[in-house]
């Protein structure tokens, strides 16, 4: 047998100890792995029992929201006109916001802090002036009927509800009157400055001045009848004065006459009222701004009758033909008392006042029911004398507030 040299068993010593150095080796590997499994398990076992908040409505609707949002984004990251948006989250409710608006609670997505903001949140809040009352206001003056027919058929979001718009109306037509003036009167200022006033001894010099006149005409033989109206001059004077006296110390509307209408209360009422018209008068002015809703419930049975044979209409279609043509008649009050102050145009009021409201009637009555111009006309007369006994009633109504109030 071939016997070793020293060399060759160092060899065959040290690859035996290579052989037995590998599985010593992949044996700690393995018990190093699965003390950091263990490791592992026990974190996730102390996790998974210890105690976590209860999760929120709004939290579920939050993660639902941005679960939902993500999904969108990463399908079409470019959708809408605002993709920038899409990720902003509502700061009302904390929806997830796609767009300008948030789709469940209907808040803005850019809240701004200035004062233009305000002003249009004021006129948004009043009247939704940006966009509404532009698309409103040149259907109810020119296409009256059409507007009312949009309305009533469902195109209600493009245009300002009928009620908003008649409210607007009054608060705009009683404000005008009071500032400038009637329509068909002189306005304040032309009153102001177009008359003077006399006082009470202005208005006792008048029938001195008077006589010296009469005196100064005889002396110079004046025609007999430039004396006769100089001392007719006089004569109405002295009667202004004693009609002036008469108010002045309540003389004048006969404080012994006794009103007797049956009714205890009602005659103490009429008896102050007689006495102090001015109060009577400011009462029925300060009742007609409050009361004026009171028009819509009074007119709408009367133009119910004018189709009381047409089923396809309801008592709603008639009530929205009321408010839109009730706020048709304050804006044209209100534009007729501007066009007082404006010279060349004041002399338009009358045949405005006068042509203005039938020829209106006319086109919404044609336009809102889909009706023929005969239909139309007789309608259209109907409704003016409508019109004036519902203004009568009202009248009454205002008299009877401002007698008893």
């Amino acid at each position: 047998m071939p016997t070793r040299t020293a060399a060759g068993n160092k060899a065959a010593k040290a690859g035996r100890c290579k052989r037995k150095g590998k599985p010593v080796q992949a044996n700690r590997i393995r018990v190093l792995l699965l003390i950091i499994g263990v490791a592992l398990l026990a974190l996730g076992g102390i996790y998974a029992l210890s105690p976590t908040p209860p999760q929120t409505a709004l939290d579920l609707s939050r993660s639902k929201a941005t679960e939902k949002g993500l999904y969108s984004v990463a399908i079409e990251p470019e959708a809408g006109e605002h993709a920038d948006e899409a990720r902003a989250n509502c700061l009302n409710c904390g929806t997830l916001v796609v767009g300008r608006h948030c789709h469940d609670c209907g808040q803005s997505v850019r809240v701004h802090r200035t004062l233009s903001a305000f002003w249009h949140d004021f006129t948004h809040s009043i009247l939704h002036f940006e966009g509404k009352i532009w698309r409103t206001l040149p259907l109810l003056f020119f296409k009256p009927g059409q507007l009312t027919r949009r309305y009533v058929h469902g195109e209600r979001a493009r245009f300002v509800s009928p009620l908003a718009l008649f409210l607007f109306s009054v608060f705009l037509m009683f404000a005008t009157f009071s500032w400038i003036g009637m329509p068909l009167g002189p306005n304040k200022t032309e009153a102001n400055r177009g008359g003077t006033v006399l006082n009470r001894s202005q208005l006792t010099a008048e029938p001195a001045k008077a006589n010296a006149k009469v005196a100064r005409l005889e002396k110079q033989s004046a025609p007999l009848a430039q004396i006769k109206s100089a001392r007719e001059d006089v004569a109405g004077l002295e009667t202004v004065i004693k009609v002036s006296d008469g108010i002045g110390s309540n003389n004048l509307i006969m404080d012994d006459t006794k009103i007797d209408v049956g009714v205890p209360a009602f005659d103490e009422a009429i008896q102050h009222a007689v006495k102090n018209p001015a109060l009577l008068l400011y009462k029925m002015q300060s009742n007609a701004y409050k009361f004026s809703w009171a028009l819509i419930p009074i007119s709408i049975p009367f133009v119910w009758l004018l189709f009381a044979f047409r089923r396809q209409f309801k008592p709603y279609d008639h009530a929205i033909f009321v408010t839109y043509s009730l706020s048709f008649m304050g804006l044209l009050l209100g534009l007729l008392s501007i066009m007082g102050r404006l010279g060349p145009l004041a002399g338009w009021r009358v045949p405005l006042i006068f042509a203005g409201p039938p020829t209106h009637m006319f086109f919404q009555l044609r336009g809102a029911y889909q009706i023929g111009v005969f239909s139309a006309v007789w309608r259209t007369m109907a409704l003016l004398i409508i019109a004036f006994f519902v203004l009568i009633l009202f009248g009454i109504i205002l008299l009877m507030l401002g007698v008893t109030a």
